[in-house]
């Protein structure tokens, strides 16, 4: 079977090649990545997409440049199945949209007021009253589930570290041990009770149930905290890693 068909045939012979060589490369990629995905997207899917971009990789390298197929291949499949993520993405725009105007909102309020604001301060910002706010919280919650490991930080909304968490090259280990160090940084600037929320459901394991019996409060406001805990460090992010972010 012919996986290429538009060059002369040398070119697709050698095409061909790559591409029959690295399919054990897309089926890592696809399994690694099925495993931060939600449960719906199918394992074949991302094999499938991931398949187009190795095809696409192989028509268009030129090994003059002096880049291995390997790494330039991997890119174009990882660049493939995260486009094909957010197609995927069941998460409605409204519910987008106010997961960035809580962002926005927070990195506004921190460069007014020189630090972090309180709950009701950013409900005040969003012009919402308290239980709109937490209202808003909970619908975010099913949203951001996974969301420490899927930060979205850039202005196009690509998940960074699923971007470089597959990729070995040098500059690849470094974006990635600056993305981690920037986010041990921020959350050590969270407030200490959605701190010790992050540390006791995430590093210990506990319910959201049993981190309210802990600090003292039910079980729906561990949720939103924790929801709010996260808007945080997806604020403090975008800050660091996109400083134009935070001037809207």
């Amino acid at each position: 079977m012919r996986v290429i068909a538009s060059a002369p045939n040398v070119a697709i012979d050698e095409s061909n090649r790559l591409v029959l060589a690295h399919i054990n490369l897309v089926k890592a990629l696809a399994s690694r990545l099925a495993h931060r995905v939600p449960s719906h997207i199918e394992l074949s899917e991302l094999v499938s997409v991931g398949m187009m971009g190795l095809v696409e990789a192989a028509r268009r390298f030129e090994p003059s440049r002096g880049v291995p197929f390997d790494a330039f291949a991997r890119r174009r499949i990882q660049g493939a199945m995260v486009d094909a993520l957010r197609d995927l993405d069941s998460t409605p725009r409204s519910v987008r949209k106010q997961r960035r105007d809580i962002d926005h909102a927070i990195l506004r309020l921190r460069h007014s007021l020189k630090r972090e604001p309180t709950s009701v301060e950013i409900a005040d910002e969003l012009a919402m009253s308290e239980d709109e706010y937490d209202r808003t919280l909970d619908q975010l919650r099913s949203a951001d589930a996974g969301a420490v490991r899927q930060l979205e930080t850039g202005p196009d909304g690509a998940p960074l570290i699923d971007i470089a968490l597959d990729d070995d090259g040098p500059q690849a280990r470094l974006e990635r041990a600056e993305l981690r160090r920037h986010l041990a940084d921020a959350i050590q600037t969270l407030p200490e009770r959605e701190r010790n929320i992050l540390i006791l459901y995430h590093q210990h394991d506990l319910t959201l149930a049993e981190i309210g019996a802990v600090i003292g409060v039910g079980e729906s406001r561990v949720s939103q905290l924790r929801t709010q805990a996260i808007a945080r460090l997806r604020a403090t992010l975008r800050q660091r890693l996109y400083p134009k972010e935070g001037q809207r």
